[in-house]
């Protein structure tokens, strides 16, 4: 069993002068590290123990930072906390610069890295993505901005039990959140043991949340707008087949932004929710409104076969809200997928007829 450092938050210290509003750990605090503007955020990262906590106080950070230790906690002070490219970043980082990315948690095949925690700060301007994961195991990102990065707001790959709570993602390039089993290979979909996205906001995005060949997850109570593509599950070829997920008690309106196609996915606009080649996956209880495109993944609630041919089997869509979208509110263009239900929805039109 791994030896935990407990850590107190008290005594504190009341930072009013510097108009902060609110009680933070003194430096004097067992397991808390506390980092101010002008101070290195890795620097503290490489003097912390497993189950310290690093305290961002409210400034602009210009730095990259790798963690690679189990059970941190790094926590700003909400969008007053601010994380940019820059060019001070600490040796021990390179692996997270090498990525593009603002703060990466990695560990590798055999060793994940658990338990950390981010919580509370922005990041911005970074060439790929804003919080990059790969092999970890529990990471908890909450109540984080992540914007106008080039390719993901915040990514998890090989990782499982992951919980993104209360964040924003916005004006990324591709997804604000993005799930997948592995970006550089090829493979069957990975069991994420119960990966979680409550209350989210993903706006302004290529694809507000993407689930690539995944399974074993839930995405609820989430807000989805003005993205080309509200949700977007990914299945493709491999075993086995991603899905077996629950979309749920969304609302996903208004995601009309226009993307140009790309080598993998045509043109998207007006798409809401996309399965493609998933699997035992339930859409229930969202409110789907005034999603509108004429590509061919426009509409509510989409069905398509996978651009390698993998079709969609035993999906549920039940319960649905769906109105205001064109082509249609619930589109099967997966007819020869076998096991999938349109039940009690609340929608005008459909494609083919009669499912509304």
């Amino acid at each position: 069993m791994r030896k935990r450092h407990f850590k107190s938050l008290v005594p504190v210290v009341i930072a009013s002068t510097a108009g902060l509003g609110a009680a933070i750990p003194s430096a004097s605090a067992a397991g808390a590290h506390v980092v101010r503007p002008g101070q290195s955020i890795q620097k503290a990262v490489d003097a912390a123990q497993p189950g310290d906590t690093i305290v961002v106080l409210p400034g602009t950070y210009r730095e990259s930072v790798l963690i690679t230790k189990p059970d941190l906690t790094l926590r700003g002070s909400g969008d007053r906390t601010v994380i940019r490219p820059g060019a001070k970043n600490a040796p021990s980082a390179e692996a997270c610069v090498k990525t593009g990315s603002g703060i990466c948690v990695l560990g590798r095949s055999g060793r994940t890295v658990d338990g950390v925690t981010i919580d509370s700060l922005a990041l911005s301007g970074f060439k790929k993505n804003g919080v990059w994961a790969s092999w970890t195991d529990r990471l908890s990102v909450r109540r984080v901005t992540s914007e106008h990065n080039g390719v993901w707001g915040i990514a998890q790959e090989r990782s499982t039990r992951g919980k993104f709570t209360g964040n924003t993602a916005r004006s990324n390039g591709d997804a604000g959140i993005f799930v997948a089993n592995t970006v550089d290979e090829e493979g069957g979909a990975t069991d994420t043991h119960g990966t979680e996205l409550q209350d989210n906001t993903l706006t302004d995005n290529r694809i507000g949340f993407t689930a690539r060949r995944v399974r074993n997850l839930s995405v609820h109570d989430n807000t989805f707008t003005g993205n080309c593509s509200g949700v977007f599950v990914v299945g493709d070829e491999g075993r086995p087949q991603a899905g077996a997920m629950t979309i749920r008690a969304n609302q996903i309106t208004g995601n009309n932004k226009f993307c140009v196609a790309t080598k993998r996915l045509p043109a998207l606009q007006g798409s809401g929710v996309v399965l493609t080649g998933a699997a035992d996956t339930q859409v229930r209880s969202n409110t789907i409104t005034n999603n509108v495109g004429a590509t061919p993944l426009s509409g509510g609630i989409v069905l398509f076969k996978s651009f390698v041919g993998t079709k969609n089997t035993g999906n549920t869509v039940s319960g649905n809200v769906a109105l205001g979208n064109k082509p249609a509110d619930l589109a099967n263009g997966d007819t020869a997928g076998k096991g999938n239900t349109f039940a009690a929805n609340v929608c005008t039109k459909s494609t083919p007829a009669g499912m509304c």
